[in-house]
């Protein structure tokens, strides 16, 4: 499992130092950890949601929806044991532990495929969102953004409706396989977001994939306020 570092974390961590410094000089170190917890999360917040338009929307979900504090570490728990559960029943999904979320990426070698300008669910990828549903149904209060994405071929317009097929095709199958439709919002990006060089072959089939953003819903963010005393 990965864990997202960037160069974003050296500017949290000074930010954090600065925001910090008034709110916990008088205070214990209980309350010093949740004001640095919470400060922390506000900055990472708006440092790579800033750096996130146009970009990678995924990893802006996770962010944008960041906690922070008691509550957010509480949530993180429950994420890294779902992020080792993922790793565990689809070892060829890339897995990345970032903030309170998870990203997950599906490419041609990682188990969720799709035959060259096709979108339906073939029987390598059914085998492998059928254990995903089945993680989903063990955790039930997390919300997934599922993307589509494709390579650079083919006109822009119709890379943006492939990529819309075949984002939808994943939501409709985890949803046809008992995982509640009010969990999922479904975007599509066509060719805009590469993560990987267009004029490679290998750059191209990365680039052809499927990203998951699995975050906490309104549900766990009140179990983790509950169990922390956060209210």
């Amino acid at each position: 499992m990965k864990i997202g570092i960037n160069k974003f974390v050296v500017l949290l961590f000074t930010a954090t130092l600065f925001l910090s410094c008034d709110a916990t000089r008088n205070a214990s170190n209980k309350q010093k950890g949740a004001v640095i917890g919470a400060t922390g999360g506000a900055v990472i917040g708006g440092i790579i949601g800033n750096n996130t338009k146009g970009g990678n929307t995924a990893l802006g979900a996770i962010i944008g929806g960041v906690v922070g504090g008691a509550s957010g570490a509480y949530i993180g728990n429950r994420m890294d044991e779902q992020a080792k559960k993922i790793e565990q029943e689809i070892p060829g999904a890339e897995v990345e532990r970032v903030g309170e979320g998870i990203n997950v990426t599906f490419d041609e070698s990682s188990g969720v495929y799709f035959d060259t300008e096709k979108y339906n669910i073939n029987a390598k990828s059914q085998e492998t969102l059928n254990k995903l549903a089945g993680i989903f149904e063990e955790y039930p209060t997390t919300n997934i953004l599922v993307e589509g994405h494709t390579d650079s071929s083919g006109s822009e317009s119709y890379n943006l409706t492939l990529s819309k097929n075949r984002a939808q095709a994943v939501t409709n199958y985890l949803v046809n396989n008992r995982v509640s439709g009010g969990r999922f919002d479904t975007k599509w990006y066509g060719e805009s977001q590469p993560k990987y060089d267009n004029t490679t072959e290998e750059g191209r089939a990365k680039n052809r994939r499927v990203e998951l953003a699995i975050v906490a819903s309104e549900e766990l963010k009140e179990e983790a306020k509950q169990a922390t005393g956060e209210n």
